[in-house]
């Protein structure tokens, strides 16, 4: 991730209509996963400095991995977070019951490998939550600026889960609405015209209150009768018992 961008991180995540809606999407979804099955013991991989904590915290005991050092600085979550990647060298003291991947596996040059390593850290009929760019031909600057190797397609993503042994239970689009902007954003900032000056702006405080409510409104929607297309994708996946 570009330096400049991975610094205000922590306030898009904060502020930002896309972040805010992917949130309220992602613990709706995890509530689910809680009713089904158990969550006490949750590994965010990725998790830069535990941003998404407090809010996982209702669920049982939140750990975190995450390769950059210098993101980790909340005080509160450092002695939780370990500094390193999810690979071979990863051994946790016990299993996990739900490990977060999100938005992570498309800046891992080796995605099958992390994938095989995501499912040692899981205990039998433990639950991988994965979340993802979707579809190549939506490849900008953006991506580039995100130090990202490639966007998935759901018969791609699907393929990689089953080779390193996961149950695929459900992989969705979200995001759906974004889409024709996001065809917009390829033409007007096309990849490989470099990204030391790419930045994400927060929209003024209306328009980005009226998006992050639409796409809520969508990922509702989207979670009772899946979207035939979208910008992300949304996977859940289980260690087979």
């Amino acid at each position: 991730m570009q330096a400049a961008y991975a610094e205000r991180y922590r306030t898009l995540w904060e502020r930002h209509w896309w972040w805010r809606s992917r949130e309220a999407l992602l613990l709706a979804t995890i509530g689910q996963i809680a009713r089904s099955t158990t969550v006490g013991r949750l590994l965010d991989v990725g998790c830069g400095d535990g941003l998404f904590f407090d809010k996982l915290a209702r669920f049982g005991s939140v750990d975190g991995l995450e390769p950059d050092a210098g993101l980790i600085g909340d005080s509160r979550w450092r002695d939780r977070i370990e500094v390193g990647t999810l690979g071979p060298g990863f051994r946790p003291t016990e299993p996990y019951d739900l490990l977060l991947m999100l938005d992570v596996l498309e800046h891992i040059e080796d995605d099958a490998s992390a994938l095989d390593a995501a499912l040692m850290v899981l205990r039998p009929g433990g639950r991988l939550l994965m979340t993802v760019p979707a579809l190549p031909w939506l490849w900008s600057r953006h991506d580039e600026a995100n130090a990202h190797y490639r966007r998935y397609r759901p018969e791609g993503l699907r393929e990689a889960l089953d080779r390193a042994g996961f149950a695929v239970e459900s992989i969705r689009f979200y995001f759906a609405w974004t889409v024709g902007p996001m065809l917009i954003r390829r033409w007007l900032a096309p990849a490989g015209r470099g990204t030391a000056d790419y930045d994400v702006a927060i929209p003024p405080t209306p328009i980005n209150r009226v998006l992050t409510a639409y796409s809520r409104i969508e990922h509702a929607v989207g979670r009772r009768i899946p979207w035939p297309i979208g910008s992300s994708l949304l996977a859940i996946a289980r260690r087979p018992t």
